[in-house]
């Protein structure tokens, strides 16, 4: 069972372990070993999002992954699918992220791509861990953490920008105001540029980080944010992106938000129409609302689902061929043109669609009809099997005898935090939220903070 990696990376409170100097430079010692066993010459290449921590902790990181033998090249502040992207454009050895993506600002994290430009897998993720804690057996407590500043490429973000304006030839904004919300993160370093290439009127708000303001009232975390803005600016869409924008979510004209759900089903009816849609199958997660799989069923589509994670959603898209995958929060895989989830790719996919169509986001999705969900969040001290919490068990079994065939209980715990995490779809809304309420109660009893 890995400790240090979660379902997107190494994740924690700067300066606190795993995120202490201390750690990081393990991670950094334990890379370049990793990468140098198949790769004689272990380059990696570094990007990072907005926080006030990121600076710090590159410098840390690049210390211990040149005292393992690697060269570092930095690609400054950037979105996580940009160095994903430039990582297997470039033939690195990996692509490090430095983000803690739609967490708070005093929170950061460790993701790591491959130089096929995918996450690593969990094996990988777990060969890497022992090395991490091989190379800190290596060093005492109190052993001095230098930091290294890696060499910046500022023409990494700008070949970023002319690859994901390839991916929509014809595409323009003429006529149409769209809203952006950058979350004050990394598409702050990117869409500005992007977006002013397509015409139109773009209003680009949040767009102004101070390494505390990351997510902070604005960004995916807070979509009402952009639908607010939409409804204010008169608007035709809003986009809005998480701190690493590697999901984004939208505002239709009337200012409603449209998640990832909805994303999927414009997008896979869009490729099924122009025989692009593999096996008329889309991957979803576990997360996805059951109104999804009717709305496809509709439209002759199959949908999957896979665990919670987009790593997990690509996995599965690759086992079963399927050509598009992703998460109600937003994290959005087109299959042969992008390797991870992609807020700004996606962004563009669906304005394009809009515009080959002549439709408004909300015509688009129109027909799909969510059943009622809730998600409940408790806080959580420790991380026990919640089959084995006798209370837990009980109140999950109720809840899934009761709602049979007409809704779906699940219960996880979240991969980047402390929380476990209660969902309930139901036809019944008073059935869905008692259930919600009495697992959520009987884990909060349990191991609750």
């Amino acid at each position: 069972m890995k400790k240090l990696f979660g379902t997107d990376g190494i994740r924690g409170i700067a300066g606190q372990a795993p995120l202490d100097p201390r750690t990081i430079h393990a991670i950094g010692v334990a890379l370049a070993r990793s990468l140098k066993q198949s790769h004689r010459a272990a380059k990696v290449l570094l990007g990072m999002d907005t926080r006030e921590s990121s600076e710090w902790i590159a410098g840390t990181l690049t210390a211990g992954l040149m005292a393992g033998g690697a060269t570092v090249e930095s690609a400054g502040v950037i979105t996580t699918p940009a160095v994903a992207f430039l990582a297997r454009a470039h033939t690195f050895s990996a692509g490090v992220v430095i983000s803690a993506s739609h967490n708070p600002w005093e929170d950061n994290g460790i993701k790591l791509f491959g130089p096929d430009g995918y996450k690593l897998p969990d094996a990988t993720e777990m060969r890497i861990e022992e090395e991490i804690f091989r190379a800190l057996e290596r060093t005492g407590e109190e052993a001095v953490v230098e930091q290294r500043a890696p060499e910046v490429n500022e023409a990494d973000r700008a070949e970023y920008v002319r690859f994901l304006l390839a991916a929509v030839p014809g595409l323009t904004l003429e006529n149409r105001k769209i809203v952006i919300d950058c979350a004050n993160g990394a598409a702050s370093s990117v869409a500005p540029q992007l977006f002013s290439d397509l015409a139109g009127e773009v209003v680009i708000t949040h767009a102004s980080p101070t390494g505390r303001n990351i997510n902070e009232e604005c960004g995916a975390l807070h979509p009402e944010i952009v639908a607010a803005e939409v409804l204010e600016q008169g608007a035709a869409l809003g986009v809005t992106f998480d701190g690493d924008a590697d999901r984004c979510l939208f505002s239709d004209e009337q200012g409603r938000v449209v998640n990832g759900d909805a994303v999927l089903l414009l997008a896979a009816r869009d490729l099924q129409m122009r025989g692009l849609l593999a096996g008329a199958t889309v991957v979803a997660t576990t997360m996805s609302n059951m109104g999804l799989e009717a709305a496809l069923k509709r439209s002759g589509i199959a949908m999957l689902r896979a665990p919670v994670g987009d790593k997990y959603v690509l996995e599965k898209m690759v086992e079963t061929g399927a050509s598009l995958g992703g998460e109600q929060s937003g994290h959005i895989i087109f299959g042969g043109r992008s390797t991870t989830g992609d807020g700004l790719l996606t962004a563009l996919l669906v304005l394009d669609i809009m515009h080959r169509s002549g439709k408004s986001l909300a015509e688009l999705v129109r027909d799909l009809k969510v059943f009622p969900q809730v998600i409940v969040n408790v806080k959580v001290r420790e991380r026990r099997p919640l089959e084995t919490m006798p209370a837990v068990a009980a109140a999950t079994r109720a809840a899934e005898e009761e709602l049979a065939e007409s809704g779906r209980v699940v219960i996880r715990y979240s991969g980047t935090e402390a929380l476990a995490r209660v969902m309930i779809e139901a036809e019944s809304e008073t059935a869905m939220r008692m259930h919600a309420d009495a697992i959520a109660g009987a884990i909060r009893a349990e191991i609750g903070v």
